[in-house]
């Protein structure tokens, strides 16, 4: 938190649109906060430029002639070769091979490196690209751009660089992608802000939107469900209202697992049924002219949705001929078919029981992006909920009741049919009681504005969701045991970050020692779980097969003294924090205190 800041910044850097939302930060204790959404200059069509609060994360990187000279200019780059937002979003549709999209999905795919040029995954090999994180960078650095030409030209105070910066990242983030995303904001100029995860950002948004009068909507023992369905995720988060010296306070008890299933995977499901539709017509479309008809789907989908009146909505895809016009290929989505294909394909009415469905995984396949192979929510919902919440008979969570009230957050459940068949769901499974809705603010720009105000709160002008960190964190510890051939040494996990751990505070693990491998390359494993939520730092897990899972290895080679052999293993104890920004430091330090080795997260490709 910077104190001298003129501005609370909160910026939403989502999978399909990116937000920026502010307030003042050196207010008088008379004044009411007042939490704006800034206006994003950005190209909408060759050679025009207009300000839109929603900022599409979208990339577009144009071949020699795929944008006439010059007309990506903005104000403040005249000579702009790449664009990002509206037109970058519509041209890419065109040219689906020069469009980076899902950035945000790709920069928690622990399968690639992530840091290396790889997007636009699927263009040609003379293309240009760009990593995961410099494409996030580079939605980050025109908000930054942006905000300082029109907020800071005569104002060097007014800098964003120079604001308390609150941005946002799913709670399933795992510290690996919380890291990534540290790291695109930096690039991007950004060297101060705090993470905040999504599902909070948009309970505190509802908090702003209601005010005081939050306290007479929610009751002391109650958990609240934030379902946050975006383009790439679903995220899943339980909040506990309790009550401390009369007050009531807000506690996020449960986050589930990162789950990669969201709109993309909608609009894919709609592109294959009209694929089918129009190979029945006799048209076959090849990869380039699908992944066009894919985006074009997206367009037609939001579009019904937002039109409750309109039936059908024309999908065009361009043709491989030289004719632009006669080489278009025209098909149409019906209101029926969509919704069909969401409410059957994507949101099945099912029993609290059924968990999603595991597939058999082909040995050898595309190294894309690892969408869940069951694409029903409402599964993963009910696995979510049957981990965390007590049952009728109940059981080891029975301090978190089953929702009584949810949240809505994310562009997928702006259409009330989408949000009335979880509702219905969850009634279902609540032996027929009803659940209620909180109203959301608008779902587009709720996450943004609740980072804004969550910057208030942390200056004592609003209530704050306590929490800490989501989830657990373990370091492997190799057993010491005789070499068994042909069976590998266990492995055993040694909590050094308990779920609820709070930002800015540290553990020491100094009564038990371990070994540290010093002068030669070392691999250290790194793991988490999300349903271990009573281990306590220095608690040893020796079962852990199922309810904790490897984030990634942490490769280093520590340095050794001269007197010290390679390979000579040094006793250490361990000391872990949670840093102000929302990261994981991890310290392994000599018995005589005097060395200290930091083990750095491996942003490289994990083995797999």
């Amino acid at each position: 938190m910077l104190a001298e800041a003129k501005y609370i910044i909160g910026i939403d850097l989502g999978t399909t649109h990116s937000v920026l939302a502010y307030t003042e930060a050196q207010l008088s204790e008379e004044s009411e906060p007042r939490i704006d959404i800034f206006a994003v200059p950005q190209v909408i069509s060759p050679g025009e430029v207009k300000a839109q609060n929603l900022l599409p994360s979208f990339l577009f990187l144009p071949g020699p002639h795929d944008v006439p000279a010059g007309s990506l200019a903005l104000p403040w780059n005249s000579a702009a070769e790449t664009v990002v937002g509206e037109f970058a979003r519509k041209r890419g549709a065109e040219i689906p091979n020069r469009l980076v999209s899902s950035a945000k999905s790709w920069l928690c795919h622990a399968g690639i490196d992530r840091t290396q040029p790889i997007l636009p995954w699927d263009s040609p090999a003379d293309a240009k690209k760009v990593s995961p994180v410099e494409a996030s960078a580079m939605f980050l650095q025109h908000l930054t751009v942006a905000w300082n030409h029109q907020m800071a030209a005569d104002d060097p105070t007014a800098r964003l660089e120079n604001q308390d910066i609150y941005l946002t990242v799913p709670a399933s983030f795992d510290a690996v992608a919380r890291e990534l995303t540290v790291k695109a904001a930096e690039a991007a100029g950004i060297r101060q802000m705090t993470l905040i995860e999504e599902p909070q950002a948009a309970f505190y948004a509802w908090v702003e939107n209601r005010k005081d009068r939050w306290r007479k909507q929610v009751r002391v023992g109650e958990s609240i469900l934030v379902c946050d369905i975006g383009g790439g995720t679903t995220d899943l988060t339980l909040i506990k209202v309790t009550e401390e010296d009369g007050e009531l306070t807000l506690r996020r008890v449960a986050v589930g697992e990162h789950i990669l299933l969201g709109g993309d995977n909608m609009d894919l499901t709609l592109a294959y049924m009209l694929q089918a539709k129009l190979a029945q017509e006799g048209t076959k479309l090849d990869a380039w002219q699908f992944r066009g008809l894919w985006y074009s789907c997206r367009t037609a989908k939001e579009r019904l949705l937002a039109n409750p009146s309109m039936e059908s909505e024309p999908v065009v895809i361009l043709g491989r001929g030289s004719s632009l016009i006669g080489g278009t290929i025209r098909t149409e989505l019906t209101r029926n078919e969509l919704e069909a294909t969401l409410l059957d394909g994507f949101l099945p009415i099912c029993e609290s029981s059924d968990y999603p469905r595991e597939k058999p995984r082909v040995g050898m396949r595309e190294m894309g992006l690892p969408y869940e192979s069951d694409p029903a929510m409402t599964r993963h919902l009910a696995k979510f909920l049957g981990r965390q919440v007590e049952s009728t008979a109940g059981g080891e969570n029975g301090d978190v009741a089953f929702p009584s009230a949810v949240l809505f957050n994310g562009g997928v459940l702006k259409p009330d049919l989408i949000r009335r068949r979880i509702l219905e769901v969850l009634k279902h499974w609540h032996g027929e009681k009803a659940i209620r809705q909180l109203d959301s603010a608008d779902l587009d720009l709720a996450v943004a504005r609740g980072a804004a105000y969550y910057g208030l709160a942390r200056r004592g002008r609003g209530i704050r969701i306590r929490g800490g960190v989501a989830r657990p964190y373990y370091i492997g510890i190799e057993s010491a045991m005789p070499a068994v051939p042909g069976v590998p040494t266990p492995m055993k996990a040694l909590c050094v970050v308990p779920f609820g751990m709070e930002e800015g505070t540290e553990a020491e693990i100094r009564e038990k020692e371990f070994g540290l491998v010093v002068g030669e390359p070392a691999v250290f494993h790194l793991l988490t779980s999300t349903v271990r939520k009573k281990d306590r730092v220095g608690e040893i897990v020796e079962d852990w097969s199922g309810e904790i899972d490897e984030v990634t290895t942490m490769e280093a080679v520590l340095p050794a003294t001269d007197a010290e052999q390679g390979g000579q293993v040094i006793p250490v104890w361990l000391q872990s924090k949670v840093t102000e920004i929302g990261t994981l430091e991890l310290w392994c330090v000599a018995r005589d205190d005097e060395r200290r080795w930091k083990l750095e997260f491996n942003l490289r490709e994990r083995e797999q």
